[in-house]
């Protein structure tokens, strides 16, 4: 099993920054490709971005490459997710995930994640 609980997330004016973490326990955390992802009201969850589980390699959402960052930290347990510039479109709850799959086989998919996190919200105000 591995927990993951989101955090850092809130309320920000348009053209903002945010970092959210997502803290996991359980199983060996490093062993996972972890990927963000993002649901807002009535729509389906999208993908934002992936890491690999060592943290060398990252894949993004092509509309969101450039204002959006992820990393990890594998010593910590955790993985982040720097937003920059951030827009009332980017409202949203944001949730992370664990894949058990490998790198290679890990996508954009929701379906490739097996562990979640509860989400956190985030609201970009006009």
């Amino acid at each position: 099993q591995v927990q993951l609980v989101e955090s850092g997330g809130g309320l920000v004016q348009t053209g903002g920054s945010l970092r959210l973490s997502c803290a996991a326990s359980g199983r060996t955390f490093s062993s996972y490709p972890m990927g963000w992802f993002r649901q807002a009201p009535g729509k389906e969850r999208e993908f934002i971005a992936r890491i690999s589980s060592s943290g060398v390699i990252t894949y993004y959402k092509d509309s969101l490459k450039g204002r959006f960052t992820i990393s990890r930290d594998n010593v910590k347990n955790t993985v982040y997710l720097q937003m920059n510039s951030l827009k009332p479109e980017d409202t949203a709850v944001y949730y992370c995930a664990a894949s058990l799959k490998s790198w290679s086989s890990t996508g954009s998919s929701t379906y490739d994640y097996t562990y979640w996190g509860q989400g956190t919200q985030v609201t970009v105000s006009s």
